[in-house]
């Protein structure tokens, strides 16, 4: 099967659960929001859009065998053993597939959801083929009513070959101001993005597919002091800070949930992101996958700190060194001088700490 069917597949099924997920936004309920058992939240739309997406998968690609690495699995769900959440979640994919006229007779039952939702337990791996999901990218973004997205990316024998990202609070006019604002009107608002190696990155409009893909390229700003910057909302990481000040970077940075961070850059909404994390600790895969192929077939690059590309084979984390970068590759060699400089003086201030602890 082609890249071109695969791309197709991808685009149907992020599409359709993108559809799932505003449904789900237009009337959210308490009981739609709990907390998994490592404290961080989930919804119903998680688990809609990753069962939506492995329905979709499996029905378009029925030639092919299905390897999906995704974020949720069942047994979550089942802790929190209310039937009237299950059948929720049940209504949500069969109304969302019962869009798609090729859907629109198909049966469903609640233990088809819970399958097709375990059917994201694969390991992935440097061999064959795999799909990475990430169902609702930023859930505590969407669970605000602010950005979120949802990523679907292929592994071919370890390396990234396509990837399809919906980003349905992402105006469609390009502008790093007007990211967050929410001013846009429902109709200038929603994106789907796309890409497969060598072909380069695409943007479309979300709620009309029929409408013709637009080529996105990365910023062509060669300064970094005018560069845009971007990180998640977290507490405040200190080395963020240190390299956009050593780049020349005076504008605070633009807060945005989720891969909707790789999306914006890709189109030149901003120049830099940056993603470093206090203490160290494993990225999941589908949490960069789609958005790394977007960006790199707009033609900017995405490392670690030491400037190697990020290793998507090695199973469900990837292996890299400290952090992510992902910028144009004008910056990028400036971006990783300041990188490696603030990292070192990180490393000097912690040894100097230490040193002083054991006086």
């Amino acid at each position: 099967m082609s890249y071109d069917e695969m791309l197709a597949a991808a685009k149907k099924a992020v599409s359709l659960a993108a559809r799932l997920s505003n449904e789900v936004r237009k009337s959210l309920l308490v009981s739609d929001v709990w907390n998994k058992s490592d404290d961080s939240p989930v919804t119903v739309a998680d688990y809609g859009s990753q069962a939506v997406v492995s329905i979709v998968l499996e029905r378009e690609l029925k030639n092919e065998p299905v390897s999906l690495v995704a974020e949720e699995d069942s047994a979550e769900l089942r802790k929190v053993a209310a039937e009237t959440v299950l059948a929720r979640i049940t209504e949500l994919v069969k109304d969302t597939l019962a869009t798609d006229e090729s859907y629109a007779a198909s049966p469903l039952s609640s233990d088809d959801v819970l399958t097709a939702i375990d059917s994201g337990k694969s390991e992935g791996g440097p061999k064959g083929r795999h799909w990475v999901l990430d169902p609702i990218g930023g859930t505590r973004g969407f669970i605000r009513g602010e950005q979120y997205a949802i990523g679907l990316a292929l592994l071919v024998e370890g390396k990234v070959v396509l990837g399809v990202m919906a980003c349905p609070k992402l105006p469609l006019a390009s502008t790093a101001a007007g990211i967050n604002a929410n001013k846009s009107s429902p109709e200038k608002v929603g994106c789907l993005f796309f890409g497969a190696v060598g072909t380069g990155a695409y943007v479309q409009s979300l709620n009309a597919l029929d409408s013709p893909p637009v080529k996105v390229e990365v910023s062509s700003n060669d300064d970094p002091a005018k560069a845009s910057f971007f990180e998640s909302y977290h507490t405040p990481v200190p080395i963020h800070n240190t390299i956009a000040t050593k780049l020349g970077i005076k504008e605070s940075p633009i807060k945005i949930n989720s891969q909707t961070k790789y999306a914006a850059l890709s189109r030149g909404d901003g120049e830099v992101y940056l993603r470093f994390t206090r203490k160290a600790r494993p990225e999941s895969i589908w949490n960069h996958a789609a958005g790394s192929i977007l960006v790199s077939e707009a033609g900017g690059k995405v490392t670690d700190a030491a400037g190697n590309p990020l290793d998507f084979s090695k199973g469900k984390y990837l292996d890299y060194k400290r952090g992510i970068v992902v910028t144009t590759q004008k910056l990028l060699p400036r971006l990783l001088k300041a990188v490696r400089e603030s990292l070192k003086e990180e490393e000097e201030e912690e040894e100097k700490a230490a040193s002083l602890k054991l006086h």
